[in-house]
């Protein structure tokens, strides 16, 4: 483990035998009284990107702690990417959680990171954990995605790529490593449903989505908020943005989110 400018690094063995891989993470620590900030990355991100830069420059702002780790295949650390999958990397996130989080934590979904926030909080209930979830932060959150969004839209041709090959791969309008989507990730998305029902996370949830996101249609937000009946949810639509929410205006906007989630 080592330290700078107020952030730990390290990283930590998930799983057991042939399923082991370290997961690499940061941590800033308190200053002050206050929720923990657990970053939770979209699909192919990393901690190094804006907006967890963004809620660690917060963190340290505010005074409070701040966890980011890069999942299996992702980032720095261990593991393949093609091995991944929403349970694999929900257990990496728990295992994060519960090494580092103190008791009150606020979980910061982007993406796919929404859907394990959402999953997270269902876990630690359902098992007991002694954490407090005191609210969620979803950005463009993409719960069920491989299931509602990526599965409906499956060409013959890439059904037929997943049947023979497991995978198939699409462009990625981020970069020039195409997407990988494989039929262990599309199988066990299955398993990790939240929208077959009512989601219970006993907390504040904020969510930012963008009218003009291309990869998670805005209607995806609005069917979360149906499926969020008992807790206080607020919906911050914003019109011109799009998936990655990572201007300066709508790292304001996730600011005054934690803000508000912080002081609920």
């Amino acid at each position: 483990m080592s330290a700078t400018n107020g952030i730990s690094s390290g990283s930590i063995t998930v799983g057991q035998g042939a399923e082991a891989r370290e997961i690499a993470w940061k941590r800033r620590g308190a200053a002050g009284k206050g929720p923990a900030l657990v970053w939770l990355g979209g699909y192919k991100s990393d901690m190094e990107g804006t907006k967890a830069l963004a809620l660690d420059a917060f963190a340290a702002e505010k005074g409070f702690e701040a966890i980011r780790f890069d999942y299996s295949g992702h980032g720095i650390s261990g593991g393949a990417f093609s091995d991944g999958t929403i349970s694999r990397w929900l257990e990496e996130s728990l295992a994060v959680i519960s090494r580092f989080a103190p008791e009150e934590v606020i979980l910061v979904g982007s993406s796919m990171g929404g859907w394990i926030a959402l999953r997270a909080v269902q876990e630690i209930l359902a098992r007991g954990l002694p954490v407090r979830v005191k609210g969620l932060v979803l950005i463009a959150p993409a719960p069920d995605f491989t299931v509602e969004l990526i599965e409906p839209a499956l060409s013959e041709a890439e059904k037929h790529a997943l049947e023979t090959l497991g995978y198939f791969e699409e462009p990625s309008e981020y970069g020039p490593e195409p997407y990988i989507y494989t039929r262990g990730l599309i199988e066990d998305g299955r398993k990790n449903r939240v929208l077959d029902g009512l989601i219970a996370t006993g907390c504040p949830v904020h969510i930012l989505q963008g009218m003009r996101d291309t990869s998670v249609p805005y209607a995806h937000a609005l069917k979360l908020m149906e499926h969020l009946p008992a807790d206080d949810v607020v919906l911050t639509l914003i019109r011109d943005g799009d998936h990655r929410l990572s201007r300066p205006q709508d790292i304001e906007r996730l600011k005054a989110a934690l803000c508000e989630i912080a002081r609920a």
